[in-house]
């Protein structure tokens, strides 16, 4: 059997069948000149005319009856489309005198009037008055959805007299579940049964959006085709009688029922569910019943959805509530994730979850059942290529993300939150499995079979329950979770901005204030040069042509002047230097940091002198930066080495470098008398020292120096060290080779 499309239904022109049920006749009329283009074919003999003496014909000169007020009628009909009811006309014919419902409605530029024959003592408004009205007290009586459903399909069949009326829902795929029932013993229960969304077609449930009621009196029924000199098919989507799918009859058949009516619960403008009415033999519900069951509806339909929206209103508010402290508790917090982590439950509680994780950077916090940390890293960095939306929520993660079959049972349901452009971090809730059992009204899959050779598509012939396990599926997380989660997020990314702005600000008063001391700096420490070098100048000359006449005391004075004034001088020279280091332009290239290192340790020759160093300097790998200012790096953590050594009687000295996470890390380590790791923030500051200045001479400028100058680079630095054992300080360089 050659393969067929089973997606054929949804591509059925339904709105266009080109036919209408018996249980009428249709005319159409071109506006404005009322000539009569389409025509059912019942149409002339219900009307007790020939053949060919309607189409072309005007309305009077064929239903005059109608014609004289047409143009009330049409003033009257509802802009929004949709059939409209006009009247109920008696018309006397040769065949004798038959009343007829007529309803209008617009497609394209022809009015459509559609007229079926009332049978019997025509149901009045006042006559179904008190249906309507008892209907109205008793929705006070209902406490749930589900009792007020209850409640519409009992009316419902009260009305219309139907075996069997549904309530029927749709979910988020367009599977629909009978949610409520009201039968008598002529059909089978469907109750809680599900159906699937190839039962009504994309194509049909537009239909049903669109146009709120239809009944077909008899699934076995003959269709009318329409006539028309205009070869362009009539659109029916409004019609009443408008024929329905051959393959929606067999369905009919197959599920037993001969009649069928429906009612579209629409939802702000959306279709949310069916009213369905069953019967197991023909029957034919009068215009005016059908109308009062549309009415009934539309008073249903409005009071679902206020129960559902303060349903919602009240869940809103609940959560709203616990998102007013998570946001006290972020505001609270110098880094805003903590005041998340530190209230677990509250934030669990939020959405519903049993377990949450945040992700952010080299962090990962993990709060109740979750998959492991491990899993969680891979599944952010899933998210950020795969849902990079702010806002993403599933209940069959496993569906969309293989990986998740392993932790089906913490993580089923995902509901996640971007909480930064900058890097991918995010507040991920989890939901574990729950395992449920589906009663489907029969199996949902359709079937082909053949005919005359040829396959063909046909609905299933069974709707007895068939059951089905689904696995890997959470609770749904609901919209008030969802809004809630995306509210949560907003105020974060707030919190961050403003924070962001407010260092911002601090960043500007604080390049500003750098500004003007690096200015001072370099202004005193430029015009206090000259000072001292004449005091030590001047200091030395008196020594050479007055020290005969000078005391021992004396001297001792003099001596004591030109080595205070060479120590400020010193100390003078170091602050301008370090002032220049924030005004220097960079100049960066690559450079053989070997070379370097052996040039350095070269210039380190005197001050060494006759002591014992032994150097150990490993192969360094080139790097690219402004080797001038490197090299300074360098002499001052190399210079400081010699200097801390100085009470070993063997100093060892170890150069050396790594790569790690797109660094290139050099460190200079040595033996010598170390520091206490307590002050370690202290050392890369200006003017702080560690040691007294009669034990180790210095300024406390060059490690601010050193971090000053790394930091221009886009690296960084840090100490390690401990009191008598040695210290080792490290810098690390952007890896530029080493990424390319």
């Amino acid at each position: 059997m050659p393969d067929l499309d089973l997606t054929a239904c949804e591509q059925e022109l339904i709105h266009i069948p080109g036919s209408i049920q018996p249980h009428g006749f249709l005319l159409s009329i071109r506006l404005p000149d009322t000539a009569v283009i389409h025509a059912s074919a019942n149409a002339a003999s219900i009307l007790g005319l020939e053949p060919d003496a309607v189409l072309g014909r005007t309305l009077m000169e064929v239903l005059p009856e109608l014609a004289a007020d047409l143009d009330a009628d049409l003033r009257d009909m509802n802009p929004k489309g949709g059939s409209h009811y006009l009247r109920t006309v008696a018309l006397d014919r040769s065949t004798g005198r038959r009343s007829f419902d007529v309803a209008v409605h617009r497609s394209g530029g022809y009015a459509v009037l559609e007229l079926e024959e009332v049978n019997g003592a025509a149901a009045s408004l006042d006559a179904l008055n008190p249906n309507l009205r008892q209907f109205v007290e008793q929705l006070g009586g209902t406490s749930t959805t589900e009792s007020l459903c209850r409640l519409a399909a009992a009316d419902v069949r009260r009305l219309t007299g139907f075996d069997r009326v549904l309530v029927y829902r749709f979910d988020e795929n367009w599977n629909g579940t009978v949610i409520a029932e009201d039968r008598n013993e002529n059909l089978p229960s469907y109750l809680d049964l599900r159906f699937p969304a190839s039962d009504i077609p994309a194509q049909a449930r537009e239909l049903y959006r669109r146009n709120r009621l239809r009944i077909i009196p008899n699934a076995d029924y003959i269709p009318v085709p329409i006539q028309s000199h205009d070869p362009a098919p009539l659109d029916l989507s409004d019609s009443l009688l408008r024929s329905v799918s051959p393959v929606h009859l067999e369905y009919m058949r197959n599920m037993g029922t001969m009649a069928s009516m429906s009612i579209s619960i629409l939802r702000d403008g959306e279709l949310w569910g069916l009213i369905s009415c069953h019967s197991k033999e023909p029957r034919r519900v009068p215009l005016q019943v059908r109308n009062a069951c549309d009415f009934l509806t539309q008073i249903f339909s409005l009071q679902l959805e206020a129960r559902e929206n303060t349903a919602l209103a009240e869940k809103r508010i609940r959560l709203r509530s616990v998102q007013a402290r998570l946001l006290g508790y972020m505001a609270a917090e110098e880094f805003f994730i903590d005041g998340l982590v530190n209230h677990p439950a509250e934030l669990m509680h939020l959405v519903g979850a049993e377990g949450v994780a945040i992700v952010s950077g080299d962090f990962c916090w993990i709060l109740g059942q979750t998959p492991s940390e491990q899993h969680i890293r891979k599944l952010a960095a899933w998210l950020s290529q795969h849902h990079p939306e702010d806002l993403f929520a599933t209940d069959a993660l496993s569906a969309l993300y293989p990986d998740a079959r392993d932790y089906i049972d913490r993580a089923s349901g995902l509901l996640s939150i971007s909480i930064s452009k900058v890097r991918a971090s995010y507040v991920i809730w989890f939901r574990p499995e729950v395992v449920q059992t589906v009663k489907w009204g029969g199996d949902p899959s359709k079937s082909v079979r053949a005919e005359a050779g040829a396959p063909r598509l046909h609905p299933r012939r069974s709707f007895e329950i068939w059951k089905e396990t689904v696995l890997g599926r959470s609770l749904p997380w609901d919209v008030s979770e969802i809004e809630a989660a995306g509210e949560l997020r907003n105020a974060a990314v707030g919190i961050v901005l403003r924070r962001a702005e407010e260092l911002a600000a601090l960043s500007d008063e604080l390049r500003r204030s750098n500004k003007e001391l690096e200015a001072f700096s370099y202004s005193v420490s430029h015009d206090l040069r000259a000072p001292f070098r004449h005091i030590v100048g001047y200091s030395e000359l008196l020594k050479k042509h007055e020290g005969s006449t000078l005391s021992e005391r004396g001297l001792r004075y003099v001596d004591t002047i030109i080595e205070s004034a060479l120590t400020a001088g010193t100390l003078v020279d170091n602050l301008l230097s370090f002032s220049q280091m924030g005004r220097t332009t960079l100049k960066p290239r690559l450079f053989d940091a070997s070379q370097m290192v052996r040039e350095v340790k070269h210039s380190l020759a005197m001050e060494i002198g006759d002591r014992k160093v032994r150097w150990n300097i490993a192969d360094l790998p080139a790097a690219t930066a402004d080797p001038l200012l490197i090299r300074l790096v360098f002499e001052n953590l190399m210079s400081n080495a010699v200097k801390y050594t100085r009470p070993r009687d063997e100093a060892r000295i170890d150069v050396g470098s790594y790569r790690k996470n797109g660094e290139i890390v050099f460190f200079v380590r040595d033996n010598g008398v170390g520091f206490d790791m307590t002050y370690v923030d202290k050392l890369f500051g200006v003017f702080q020292r560690l040691h007294r200045m009669e034990d180790f001479e210095g300024t406390g400028i060059g490690l601010a120096n050193v971090r000053r100058i790394v930091e221009r680079h886009g690296g960084r630095t840090w100490a390690e060290g401990a009191i008598d054992k040695g210290a080792t300080f490290s810098f690390s360089l952007p890896d530029i080779e080493g990424a390319a």
